[in-house]
């Protein structure tokens, strides 16, 4: 994909092989680079092994939920004296309606302006002055926060952590000023950039009930209108032990974790969390199209197809199918999009896939690319004939190996990470899907099939659940002539 939409789709890559929805803000100096099922009581603790085929080691992972329902994950890594600690939220902006768009990202910026016990800019300086890093990010799905650490620090993460988790202030002075902010935000992430734009309109159009449908965020005329009350009663709604899971990843001892967990985040209250109405994206019976005219300097495509997740597919391998099936199409210089579209026929001068096995809810297959002759309409039909390819034809074995060698060794590099081990935990568990599950990506991975690849594109890669948006450059002049200019 190209470079601005990559960006946008995620912010920044987690990991190679997954794409997911990050708004990035600025809390520190640290630039931001993101972008519970099972219920035990006070002493029970599960602790897992988790072996990982690929890498011939084995990794313990221990849990344990607190009596107020706080979900405590520990995985240790001694490799260097340093801590992850990361607060994930079960929030973000698909649980959000009309009217309040936004109301996640903003209580993010929110929760760095102070409780009685550290007032406004504390938080920052305090995680400094202990020699650390720290920031947020809201996403689609949830909302984290997350410090780094030398080992013997964590509690003062532990310490500020649990404070804010139920002792926020939300003076309305930090709101107006933060609110503006965002505005701006919002203007030169999106409002400014036409590919960003076509981006955001696509998902508007392709989802019409799902919590898909608005912007990380938020519309512009949501965050103009929001109220401090909206915070505090998003605040009181879903800031709650029992909403919440605590990731630490370093160089640590379950046993210790869980102790200090218990003496930081033990007092705390838990809350009645309201069940979440279900939004289920009704059926789409027909393909839907945007054409996007704005000021640009080229013209862009993107496409998406309706397809299950990890969490909602009713055939468990179908997921793993379909990342496999992104890696074909766009896992490198080898891969069909630039083989076939940049490099041969020269079509496109960009091309590309991507697809989020790892969302909370029904999720999209994409595919988007910049024509380097001809039209969009043309770029659309080549891509159209690379599915088609697909369709037709199983995935030669050297292909499916090659494209599994790339999807295990970006599992197996993660690990080089604290981080992005945290990020692996905490989304597996926020969305549902747990991370035990996640655990057995490489298996899942290696079981999948040429066949099982061919019945997805099949089955899902249909007009009656494409959405397609173009974008259609036009210059400042003809800007004017069409009243875009105000």
């Amino acid at each position: 994909m190209t470079a601005n939409t990559r960006k946008n789709m995620n912010s920044q890559k987690i990991y190679q092989r997954k794409k997911g929805f990050f708004i990035i803000s600025l809390h520190s100096v640290f630039f931001k680079t993101v972008l519970s099922a099972l219920v035990l009581f006070s002493m029970r603790q599960t602790v897992i092994a988790k072996e990982s085929g690929a890498t011939e080691q084995t990794t313990q992972i221990s849990e344990k939920i607190l009596e107020n329902g706080l979900k405590v994950i520990v995985k240790p890594d001694h490799r260097a004296p340093v801590v992850i600690s990361q607060v994930w939220y079960k929030v973000g902006s698909s649980y959000e309606s009309g009217g309040t768009t936004g109301v996640s990202h903003v209580l993010e910026h929110m929760m760095f302006k102070g409780t009685e016990k550290y007032p406004t800019g504390e938080f920052n300086k305090i995680i400094s002055r202990n020699g650390g890093e720290d920031n947020a990010f809201t996403s689609k799905d949830y909302t984290a926060y997350y410090q780094k650490l030398q080992k013997s620090r964590l509690k003062v993460s532990f310490e500020m952590e649990s404070d804010r988790m139920r002792g926020l202030l939300l003076p309305k002075d930090e709101f107006d000023k933060e609110i503006m902010v965002v505005m701006e935000e919002r203007r030169w992430r999106t409002d400014d950039k036409p590919q960003s734009l076509t981006y955001e309109q696509f998902y508007a159009t392709a989802f019409d009930n799902s919590g898909y449908h608005n912007p990380t965020i938020g519309w512009m005329a949501d965050l103009k209108n929001m109220t401090v009350a909206d915070l505090k009663g998003w605040y009181q709604r879903y800031y709650a032990p029992n909403n919440a899971t605590l990731v630490v990843v370093g160089d640590v001892e379950p046993d210790a974790v869980f102790t200090l967990a218990e003496h930081y985040f033990g007092p705390l209250k838990p809350f009645k969390i309201e069940k979440l109405k279900p939004r289920v994206e009704h059926e789409q019976k027909g393909t839907k199209r945007i054409e996007m005219t704005l000021e640009a300097k080229l013209p862009y495509i993107l496409m998406g197809y309706k397809v299950p997740v990890v969490n909602t597919a009713e055939i468990k391998w179908e997921p793993y199918a379909l990342d496999l099936l992104a890696g074909i199409l766009d896992g490198g210089d080898s891969a069909r999009l630039s083989k076939n579209l940049i490099k041969g026929s020269k079509i496109a001068t960009s091309a590309g896939a991507g697809y989020s096995m790892d969302a909370r809810i029904q999720a999209l297959f994409l595919l988007d690319g910049i024509p380097a002759k001809g039209t969009t309409t043309q770029l659309e039909a080549a891509l159209l004939a690379e599915l088609d390819e697909v369709k037709n034809n199983l995935v030669r074995e050297a292909e499916l190996n090659r494209v599994k060698a790339q999807a295990i060794s970006s599992a197996v590099y993660e690990q080089d990470s604290m981080f992005y081990q945290g990020i692996k935990i905490g989304i597996a568990e926020t969305v549902g899907i747990g991370w035990q599950e996640e655990s057995r990506y490489v298996e899942y991975i290696q079981a999948v099939t040429a066949e099982q690849i061919q019945q997805v594109a099949k089955k899902y890669f249909t007009p009656k659940t494409l959405t397609v948006a173009t974008l259609k450059p036009i210059t400042k002049d003809q800007k004017k002539e069409l009243g875009q200019v105000k």
